[in-house]
């Protein structure tokens, strides 16, 4: 699958005086219990009569005893908000079923049985948006993790894999479309105006991979040839209307299945891929087989309302979901503890499908920024966990940035080890073991190791570990050699004080200093507490490249000068060295300002040496603009807290914003001449058109944030001017964050051009949340009482709060309104869409590492949370953990 200011209360003055005792903790669910299913389900039939308010359903299940199950003769049938109507086995009435909480529990004897279950479902009034639910008059599901306990009773665990056949009937004026996974097998004219279709899907799937779809949609159609000679009707489902923003994630679909080909061997196997588009949806998009439901942000892209990112949002999560078919899918998950064998792996796929479509240095660094901004600090928190978890009490809370982008990571790493021809042996070795299986991490692991002859032995200890590395090198230098010694520790997380060795793959090369060239990158391996490594040939002291690529998912600290940094800045051959070197420069600086360490000579000399790299990148002509642009932006607050033990969040943003106001000084005339060169680059998708738009909007940044008229002037000229969304968005980015009066203009002109496009005014949404304007939390509290805001679409409330929660300005303001702003939501929101709410418990969870009197406040709404009486496991589970 892939924001009016009072302070808030002490901690101690939260207490509700005779409230009652908050309910016991859910049950906590644990990897090493794992029991294979009592009962098989080889074959389920689904009989849907479809309506908005009232559904009905006709379960009929082939049951059948697992021989390496316990023996029991209890079927367990998972439920969630729903009751049984009827039950039969072998087409009798049964009275003597039971619930055991929410499950329907049957008793059988022998072998097989035909088992009947009839439920009846609400879907308009499913604001939580699993199982069966209604989206703008529309129908459709959304089954993982545990939603299809929530349409019917059923064994609802990824290693129950079964084949569905389904049958829809329903009002042919309000669904003429009828959908669901595999082929469609047959359909007809009903009475009374309605209509049916049958649906089967010949690959035994888990429930959680079952999708239906209703509603008056239109298509984009194409069709592909696979390598084996296939041919496959591919069809991209919107409301009428949006078709013609569908052509780009056509291209991408077809783009994907071809690089599947080529890259990892994977054919499609089925004759139609759909996917639908659809206004509500917790997630990003979904890969159900055959039928892949998204979040309309994933599909709909045309110039005037999509930006350059986008458009590779599009590209991305497209090929994520197709991807998934094989890593996912035709090889599932054994148990949810296993959740990366997929995610993880699938996000890798992704990853190189879009490096191999635009820049592959670009895309890296973008991937190790999100890594840093989102990952890390998980790492670092109370949240900490494995990529394959030990426990859990909600599986929605672990759809986290570890499983998905540190899972990646991981397998990249062994990527790396292997070499990529022996990696391609190993993963055609892992689906042609476990092709129609649940698998596990181990199963992956194992495979790989055979097909690419390493020992992974203590490697597995990355799927076993929570927390991110910490690599210290020091270099030293004698005659003509060169000693690195390498020093790790994995920090201490929750539940697991004590950690071992693992191994960590680091490309390095090592510069002369007169040449500015290296003899070669080497690929050195970390695996044990300390290493020195020796290299031979230096007549002076080299200038050290470490963890090129990425190469690893660690934190090196590497005590070296500035000079030095500036000169990878300058001469680094690895993009991404090069960009680390940018950024090490930056970070360095700032942590030592924020520290209080540098007094006004050591500030002056540490911004010198940025503006002289800055200076370079934005002069230098052998950088594309794609590159440049990333070589511009300075390091995120959140990864620059990361570098603190404890970070005082106002004055890591006073820093930040007062070096970019001198880089605006400093740079004003080459960075002046950047955007307007940039301007003057007419539109179009091509890469140096993409890269033009991007520097220009970096290039505005610094210049509003050193000259805040001349910011605004420009910014408001290039939203006049522009012809495309990245620029017209840019530019808004800018004057949202200033006090000036094209502000408004601009702002009202953008709603008023874009009003009923859903996506386009999130946007807007977004835009002010994220703002650094003085005003940001008024305007926050004012947006969330606009006509176009809503509590129940999750993408609106993601807009504006997630943005809110993202921004340091907002969030971390010292009177502890945004703190208070995201706990009355959370609050509020816990009852509509308990998933939704949960993602934004983190933020508030953050609160050890933050100065004291910040920490006080993040606490005491984590505590008002708690005492709740009423909390959705999802919230709960987020809360404890985050209190504990």
């Amino acid at each position: 699958m892939d924001i009016a200011s009072r302070p808030s209360e002490p901690a101690e003055n939260t207490q509700v005086a005779d409230a009652a005792p908050p309910p016991a903790a859910p049950p906590v669910i644990r990897r090493e219990d794992y029991l294979p299913p009592a009962w098989l389900v080889p074959e389920v039939a689904l009989d849907f009569r479809l309506g908005l308010d009232a559904t009905k359903v006709v379960a009929k299940l082939s049951v059948a005893r697992n021989p390496a199950g316990s023996g029991a003769s209890t079927l367990r049938l998972n439920g969630d908000q729903i009751a049984p109507l009827a039950v039969r086995v072998d087409g009798l009435d049964v009275n003597d079923w039971r619930l055991d909480g929410s499950d329907l529990l049957v008793e059988l004897n022998g072998e097989a049985h035909a088992v009947e279950v009839e439920t009846a479902l609400n879907p308009a009034a499913n604001s939580q948006l699993m199982g069966l639910y209604a989206s703008n008059g529309m129908l459709c599901t959304q089954c993982e993790a545990e939603g299809f306990r929530r349409i019917t009773f059923f064994p609802d665990r990824p290693d129950v894999l079964s084949t569905y056949t389904v049958r829809m009937s329903g009002e042919k004026a309000q669904f003429p479309i009828l959908l669901a996974n595999g082929n469609c097998t047959a359909s007809g004219e009903g009475e009374d105006g309605t209509h049916w279709a049958e649906w089967h899907d010949p690959w035994p799937k888990p429930s959680y991979l079952f999708a239906l779809v209703a509603g008056d949609l239109v298509a984009n159609h194409a069709e592909f040839t696979t390598m084996g000679g296939r041919k496959v009707d591919l069809n991209i489902w919107v409301r009428p209307g949006d078709e013609d923003r569908t052509q780009h994630a056509m291209d991408s679909l077809v783009n994907s299945m071809k690089w599947d080909e080529e890259a990892f061997g994977r054919e499609y196997d089925l004759d139609l891929f759909n996917i639908v588009a659809v206004s509500d949806f917790n997630m990003g998009a979904m890969e159900n087989k055959g039928l892949n439901v998204f979040n309309t942000r994933y599909v709909l892209a045309d110039p005037e309302t999509a930006t350059d990112g986008d458009y590779d949002a599009v590209e991305g999560v497209i090929g994520h979901e197709y991807f998934h078919n094989w890593s996912g899918n035709r090889v599932t998950c054994r148990d949810w503890f296993q959740l990366s064998l997929k995610e993880g792996f699938t996000v890798l796929r992704d990853q190189l499908f879009s490096a191999d479509m635009g820049s592959e240095a670009v895309k890296r660094i973008e991937d190790v920024r999100v890594l840093r901004i989102a990952q890390f600090p998980e790492d670092s928190g109370p949240l900490a966990h494995p990529i394959r978890p030990d426990s859990f009490q909600e599986i929605s809370n672990f759809y986290t940035a570890t499983i998905y982008n540190k899972g990646a990571e991981v397998i990249r790493m062994m990527r790396t080890m292997a070499g990529l021809e022996r990696f391609r042996q190993g993963t055609d070795l892992y689906f042609e073991r476990h092709d129609g299986e649940a698998a596990t991490c181990e199963d992956f692991v194992k495979a790989i190791e055979d097909g690419a002859r390493l020992d992974l032995t203590q490697f597995r200890l990355w799927y076993s570990q929570a927390g991110t590395p910490q690599v210290a090198a020091e270099m030293a230098h004698n005659g003509t050699q060169t000693v690195l010694k390498l020093t790790q520790t994995v920090p201490a997380t929750p539940g697991q004080p004590e950690k071992q060795a693992m191994p960590i793959p680091l490309r390095v090369a090592l510069f002369d200093r007169d040449t500015g060239t290296h003899s070669g990158e080497q690929l050195i391996v970390l695996d044990k507490d300390s290493q020195t490594f020796t290299f031979d040939g230096f007549t002076q002291p080299p200038v050290l490249s470490i963890n090129r690529g990425f190469s690893a998912p660690v934190a090196i600290e590497f005590e070296r000068d500035s000079a030095d940094l500036v000169f990878l800045a300058a001469h680094d051959d690895d993009p991404f060295a090069r960009y680390e070197a940018m950024q090490g420069l930056v970070v360095q600086h700032l942590v030592a300002a924020v520290s209080g360490k540098l007094d006004d000579a050591a500030r002056a000399e540490g911004r010198a040496a940025i503006g002289e790299a800055y200076g370079s990148v934005i002069a230098d002509p052998a950088l594309d603009d794609l590159m440049r642009g990333e070589l511009m932006i300075l390091p995120a607050e959140t990864y620059l807290a990361e570098q603190l033990p404890v970070s005082d969040p106002g004055a890591i943003h006073a820093e930040r914003e007062a070096l970019k106001a001198w880089l605006g000084r400093e740079l004003a005339a080459p960075l002046k001449a950047l955007h307007d060169r940039a301007v003057a680059v007419a539109y179009s998708r091509e890469a140096a058109a993409r890269g033009a738009r991007k520097i220009k909007t970096q290039a505005l940044v610094l210049i509003a944030c050193s000259d805040p008229a001349e910011g605004a002037r420009r910014a408001f000229a290039q939203y006049q001017a522009a012809d495309n969304m990245t620029d017209r968005q840019g530019a808004l980015m800018v004057l949202a964050s200033l006090d000036a009066p094209e502000r408004e203009t601009a702002l009202a002109d953008f709603h008023d051009r874009y009003e009923g496009n859903a996506l386009v005014i999130d946007k807007w949404f977004s835009l002010q949340a994220g703002a650094l304007n003085p005003k940001v939390l008024e305007h926050i509290a004012a947006l969330a009482q606009h006509p176009d805001f809503t509590m129940t679409n999750p993408n609106r409330v993601r807009a504006l709060y997630m943005a809110a929660a993202a921004n340091p300005k907002a969030f971390h303001d010292a009177s502890g309104e945004g703190y208070r702003m995201i706990g009355d939501l959370i609050r509020r929101l816990d009852p509509i869409n308990a998933q939704t709410a949960a993602r934004f418990v983190p933020s508030l969870g953050r609160w050890r590492r933050i100065e004291p009197v910040r920490a006080a406040m993040m606490r005491a709404e984590l505590e008002r949370i708690a005492a709740l009486p009423e909390l959705s496991r999802d919230v709960r589970e987020q809360v404890s953990k985050s209190l504990g």
